[in-house]
């Protein structure tokens, strides 16, 4: 079967890209609109949808790439051997992002023993290598039935293996089955925000494979189906429905929650990213309406390139400083993100609104530099 490139795809995945950008770069981590910021821990934000979206984008690309290899030949040998060595990538620029500048600039101290080992892009080169296992080895049919055993697992180790002081069936911070496990084997190297347990952490991983083996059933459906397009639109809505109602349904008995990603909240994202790529796939590929999306497709054909640039460049400007008088007539340190923050949005703005207007110039600044990578056909792909 012909495997055409779905533009609907590129797009959804540059709007989730752009989001994750707009969300990680605010002028002042003090002055945050709630929505773009993280849920404080049950519940979610407009934030807590990004990452879940972009890990089933990974799920439903893969089926695309791996039918595009297969038609040129390749063996399913060669490529689980593509993607050991994509994995290795993604997750070796995790590191690489939790490293930078290593020690090189103002105010930053790095040691090996301390280094974060989970991450954004550790967790998506995880997921994407157990996924692409699972989907490379299973049919359909297969693959649901491991969802449901990774949702089985997840919710057997959270509800009923107790840890030492607080037993068994707790979601409270740092007080969880999937908080021990990190505290044993992640000691020294999570979140320093957390330092006894990490959003990305080992156990809360099970349902993220989950959430882009969803994606993987998307991905084939849309492949195989012989409904055309306005049908798999109706389809992947009424679908995402379902899967809303689910979630919410089991929140009354496992909150949703991004940093555990529990799974009420591996099925809850699931259905919203049914929903709204739904509405992107019937805009741009049932109905050819694609202008308004273009933007988003720049981003979406470089987004890793872009989410590493943008988190060297940000890091970066943080750090580095100049020494500054004050309106006091004293001397201080000051970095260039303050510097800039202060000088060319908060005369203007109230603190909310300066922070994000500087959200939006780097999203901006951003797009200019994959808009010239995009207009000299220039790729990057791990």
């Amino acid at each position: 079967m012909k495997t055409e490139r779905l533009i609907s795809l590129d797009a959804f995945r540059g709007f989730t890209i752009a989001g994750m950008i707009l969300v990680n770069n605010p002028g002042s981590w003090g002055h945050i609109y709630p929505q773009l910021a993280h849920a404080s821990w049950h519940g979610w934000t407009f934030t807590d949808f990004i990452f879940p979206f972009f890990l089933w984008i990974v799920g439903v690309s893969m089926t695309f790439s791996f039918a595009v290899r297969r038609s040129k030949g390749d063996s399913n040998k060669k490529l689980l051997l593509n993607v050991l060595r994509r994995s290795a990538i993604i997750f070796g620029l995790g590191l690489f992002l939790a490293g930078f500048p290593f020690g090189v600039l103002w105010d930053h101290h790095f040691s090996i023993d301390t280094i974060r080992i989970p991450g954004v892009l550790q967790r998506i080169a995880v997921c994407y290598l157990i996924a692409s296992i699972i989907y490379l080895k299973f049919s359909m049919r297969g693959q649901i039935l491991a969802i449901g055993a990774l949702f089985v697992s997840y919710w057997l180790m959270m509800f009923y293996i107790p840890i030492p002081e607080f037993g068994a069936g707790l979601f409270e911070k740092g007080k969880n089955f999937a908080a021990y496990i990190d505290s044993l084997f992640l000691t020294g190297h999570m979140w320093t925000a957390s330092k006894t347990w990490d959003p990305e952490g080992i156990i809360s991983t099970i349902p993220a494979v989950a959430t882009t083996l969803f994606g993987a059933i998307l991905g084939d459906y849309l492949r195989q189906s012989n409904h055309d397009k306005i049908e798999k639109s109706a389809w992947m809505f009424v679908a995402g429905a379902v899967l809303l109602l689910i979630g919410a349904v089991l929140d009354m008995w496992m909150p949703i929650n991004k940093s555990l990603w529990t799974v009420s909240y591996s099925i809850f994202m699931a259905g919203w990213a049914f929903c709204i790529f739904s509405i992107f796939y019937f805009l741009i590929d049932a109905k050819g309406i694609k202008m308004w999306a273009h933007p988003f497709v720049v981003y979406g054909m470089n987004a890793i390139f872009v989410f590493v640039l943008s988190g060297v460049a940000a890091r970066t400007m943080g750090l580095w400083k100049f020494n500054v008088q004050l309106n006091d007539g004293t001397c201080k340190d000051v970095s260039i993100k303050t510097i800039l923050t202060q000088n060319l949005f908060e005369p203007y703005f109230s603190p909310l609104n300066a922070s994000l207007m500087h959200a939006i110039v780097w999203v901006s600044v951003m797009y200019l530099v994959v808009w010239v990578m995009y207009q000299k056909k220039w790729f990057v792909k791990v």
